[in-house]
């Protein structure tokens, strides 16, 4: 934690600031760097347990073997960051001004992208505005801190539905009543004895719509998601072979998922993103399977720097294509895509194409 010999300091800090004015503070230099919400959260997070243990013990984490390395790490914040009493969660939206996501679902031969993952990479571009926001509070009374992104075990949705930036919904995400699911969230661990914000009140009641739009099933129950059949992590996590079975209902679904989003009725609230580098590039929210399949490597290595879609790799952005493919009408520029990566160097790519030719033979059986 930056800062970590001068707790004392932040003690006295929190002696001479008003810790509320600070937290109201925090709101505005927050939304001054993009932010669209901020709250606080306490770090017990014992109740959360048990249902993370169940979750690791039942193998919902697949290949994630980091879920279970670090355990119970995740659900304590100030082992993780030792010195922590407080952790500031922040949101951002993301949902771009792009092609309709229901028109490319609807279009089998287009790929479809998840809408967050359309612009350039999330991750640097908050990790430094947390930075930047948490440098602002170190100002105003200096303390010790360490923001995250992704980019350790956090329990990024329970901290912030406990800061009251919304609740849990039942396909495990977050939601607010006024901006629906669709933004990143980040975290600010302190050291400072802020304030912390009430929590949200659920309101999912008896809803279950996101359970019956899952193409795969993979929200089991209401707040539990087998990862090893959702398409995000199939498409995006998993490195091998993605199942048989579970491929005819990939679709067109190239990298990560919306769909249980797509049907939540909180969404109809829910706000354009206003951060330019969110929006489309490259076309990805237009394009066709079998224009992205003839990209080479260099042209995928160039075109998705920057972006989310970069950490998968050439071999498994073809794979995931070869899969969109064998789900797609069957016509002749399809044909032709396929059997051009028949002979790929990659045994992975060749099997997902094999298995998509075999599917474009069997219709036309």
């Amino acid at each position: 934690m930056k800062n970590l010999d001068h707790q004392e300091v932040s003690s006295e800090a929190a002696d001479s600031t008003s810790l509320h004015g600070l937290v109201a503070q925090i709101g505005i230099w927050a939304s001054e760097l993009g932010f669209d919400a901020v709250a606080v959260a306490d770090v017990d997070l014992a109740s959360a347990e048990p249902g993370l243990a169940a979750w690791l013990a039942d193998g919902f984490h697949g290949e994630m073997d980091y879920m279970a390395r670090h355990g119970m790490k995740r659900a304590r914040p100030a082992e993780l960051v030792p010195g922590t009493v407080r952790v500031v969660s922040a949101r951002m939206n993301y949902w771009p001004d792009a092609a309709e996501a229901g028109d490319a679902l609807g279009d089998a031969n287009r790929a479809y992208v998840s809408r967050y993952a359309l612009g350039r990479d999330y991750h640097k571009l908050m990790r430094n505005r947390l930075q930047k926001l948490a440098e602002r509070m170190a100002a105003a009374a200096p303390h010790g801190f360490r923001v995250f992104v992704d980019s350790a075990p956090v329990l990024e949705v329970e901290l912030a539905s406990r800061s009251g930036l919304g609740w849990r919904g039942k396909h495990t995400l977050l939601l607010d009543r006024k901006a629906g699911s669709y933004f990143f969230l980040g975290e600010i661990f302190t050291d400072l004895p802020l304030p912390v914000s009430p929590p949200a009140e659920p309101h999912c009641g008896t809803c279950h719509a996101c359970l019956d739009a899952c193409p795969t099933g993979a929200i089991v129950a209401p707040y539990r998601v087998d990862a090893r059949r959702c398409i995000s992590y199939l498409t995006i996590e998993l490195k091998d072979a993605i199942p048989e079975e579970l491929r005819p209902l990939i679709g067109n679904r190239i990298y990560g998922c919306d769909d249980c989003q797509l049907a939540c009725p909180w969404n109809r609230f829910a706000r354009l993103g206003a951060e330019a580098d969110f929006q489309p590039r490259h076309g990805l929210d237009r394009a066709r399977l079998v224009e992205l399949m003839a990209w080479s490597e260099a042209e995928f290595m160039e075109r998705m720097a920057g972006s989310a879609i970069y950490r998968i790799g050439y071999e498994r952005w073809l794979r995931n294509l070869a899969v969109g493919l064998g789900n797609a009408p069957s016509s002749p520029e399809v044909l032709a895509a396929l059997q051009a990566r028949a002979d790929d160097p990659s045994p992975l790519v060749r099997e997902h194409v094999a298995w998509a030719l075999a599917q474009r033979r069997a219709r036309a059986g």
